[in-house]
């Protein structure tokens, strides 16, 4: 296993950008900007997983939002988050 000051040196390898659809199911999409294809759908099944029945106002989004974030890092995949409005206003 690598130290966490090693994987911060490597290149990412991959992007993706998550996507709230709306409020009604499925409420997210993940799209593979570059990358491995492998490495990224894995990335979608287990990041679908986390957020399918939550829109972003649900309280549990937020902690799930970390747990995809801290995969996307685990990964080395460069994250963006679509949600439809501007964070600083709707939070």
């Amino acid at each position: 296993m690598q130290e966490p000051e090693e994987l911060e040196q490597l290149p990412p390898q991959g992007q993706v950008t998550v996507v709230y659809l709306g409020p009604v199911a499925p409420h997210w999409e993940i799209r593979g900007v570059f990358g491995d294809r492998q490495v990224i759908d894995d990335f979608r099944q287990r990041a679908i997983a986390r957020l399918q029945l939550l829109p972003p106002h649900d309280p549990q989004f937020r902690r799930n939002r970390e747990r995809v974030a801290r995969d996307a890092e685990r990964e080395r995949l460069i994250l963006e988050w679509d949600l439809g409005y501007d964070e600083d206003e709707g939070a």
